[in-house]
């Protein structure tokens, strides 16, 4: 069953319950999945519908640090959303997961004692691998931190 599916489902269950919130997010959710649909002209792969949920989240994220902080009505319906969409979004990796992927590809590339000339190699190899499923700043900065 696609997200498209399951989205579909989730929004006829919050209109039912007459939870608008719920059902304005998840039919923007659904915008969003149909949109990339329409254009791929294909049924979208796991990782395309996990990208679209993922930049819901973030636009979500971006209001809330954009916005006035006297709009408290606003940064709440967004937060709401963001817990909403994160029912659909990929389990992220956390910080010991990211580093055992790091310590995975530095062991496929050989880098016993990785330095700061060997980060693009690290980030082309260890990205494709952590993509949608960590937080690329995070990747970052923990590669960063490996390379002191």
């Amino acid at each position: 069953m696609s997200k498209i599916d399951i989205v579909r489902k989730e929004m006829m269950q919050a209109m039912k319950d007459k939870n608008k919130l719920r059902k304005e997010a998840l039919s923007s959710l659904l915008s969003a999945l149909k949109a990339k649909f329409i254009d791929k002209r294909a049924d979208l792969t796991e990782e395309e519908e996990n990208t679209i949920i993922l930049k819901e989240i973030k636009q979500m994220q971006e209001t809330i640090d954009t916005s006035p902080k006297d709009r408290t009505e606003l940064i709440e319906e967004c937060k709401e959303k963001i817990k909403i969409f994160s029912e659909f979004a990929p389990k992220q990796m956390d910080e010991n997961e990211i580093k055992d992927v790091i310590n995975s590809v530095l062991k496929d590339l050989n880098i016993e004692n990785p330095t700061a000339k060997d980060k693009g190699i690290i980030m082309r190899s260890l990205m494709p691998k952590v993509k949608g499923k960590a937080d690329g700043a995070m990747v970052n900065s923990i590669v960063a931190e490996i390379l002191k």
